[in-house]
């Protein structure tokens, strides 16, 4: 357009040729960037054992450039983690075993459970999707180098990693390793209260404690306010147990099919 004016030519205005580009599908991108990837399937839990998510993520060793991995599954419902242990190696029979313990000590229901993590090889090796299809698990996976698609994951690596109680030195075995997680795992499910479950621990949700705890807590915000109103500008603290979790958040399509077999704290 500019150079037209600049020939002292006027065809039309910018809005109507870029009507007519975008009619002729000529305002798509051209370069080489790749197009972006549609965002992976949403899940609701709206009670236990419905969706889950897992990672595994690296603790250092004595042995420099040689890692335990950590392994650690976790029920979004409730934020308890449900099933967990360290190795010294990364493999989808590990991931298949630790899965397997859990789902038997939770009770998960046939076809009931939606298990989300991400693209790595121990996720999608042949053990790992063949265990899933037996118990009848629905596999949801992340996009590829997309971290913030198994946020519930990176967020509990988050919190073990940021605790004031991690060793401040690496892990000299396996079996020490697994001592402190095993240390961990207690204090997150009996005794830390999780912002997202309204200040609850995950064993109180999973106990159906949470309800009587914040009808409790509702009450006595209600008597403060009764009693002294004028240092109110609004409601209470809302103290309502939440009753989903969203994961990547969207509206909850249909299940997918099962994959197909392979041929002291703070």
């Amino acid at each position: 357009m500019a150079i037209l004016a600049d020939e002292g030519r006027y065809l039309a205005s910018e809005s109507s040729l870029y009507r007519l580009l975008r009619s002729a599908e000529q305002l798509t991108p051209r370069g080489r960037k790749a197009p972006p990837r549609p965002r992976p399937q949403p899940w609701e839990a709206t009670g236990p054992n419905q969706v889950w998510s897992w990672d595994i993520t690296y603790l250092a060793t004595t042995v420099r450039g040689t890692f335990f991995y950590l392994y650690l599954i976790l029920d979004l419902y409730r934020r308890k983690i449900v099933g967990w242990e360290v190795y010294p190696e990364e493999s989808a029979e590990h991931a298949a075993e630790v899965f397997k313990r859990a789902h038997l000590r939770e009770g998960v229901g046939a076809a009931d459970l939606v298990l989300h993590s991400d693209n790595g090889s121990p996720m999608k090796g042949a053990t790992m999707l063949a265990t899933l299809q037996h118990l009848g698990v629905v596999a949801s996976f992340s996009r590829p180098s997309v971290s913030n698609d198994n946020p519930y994951s990176e967020a509990i690596f988050a919190t073990c990693k940021g605790c004031p109680a991690f060793p401040e030195k690496p892990f000299a075995s396996p079996t020490e390793a697994r001592l402190w997680v095993a240390g961990f795992v207690a204090w997150y499910n009996e005794t830390h209260r999780h912002s997202a479950l309204k200040f609850v621990t995950p064993a109180q949700r999973h106990r159906g404690e949470d309800r009587d705890l914040l009808a409790q807590r509702d009450a006595l915000y209600q008597a403060a306010k009764a009693a002294n109103p004028q240092r109110w500008s609004g409601t209470t603290r809302n103290w309502e147990p939440p009753t989903s979790v969203l994961l990547n958040p969207g509206k909850p399509g249909p299940r997918q099919d099962p994959p197909k077999e392979p041929s002291p704290w703070p």
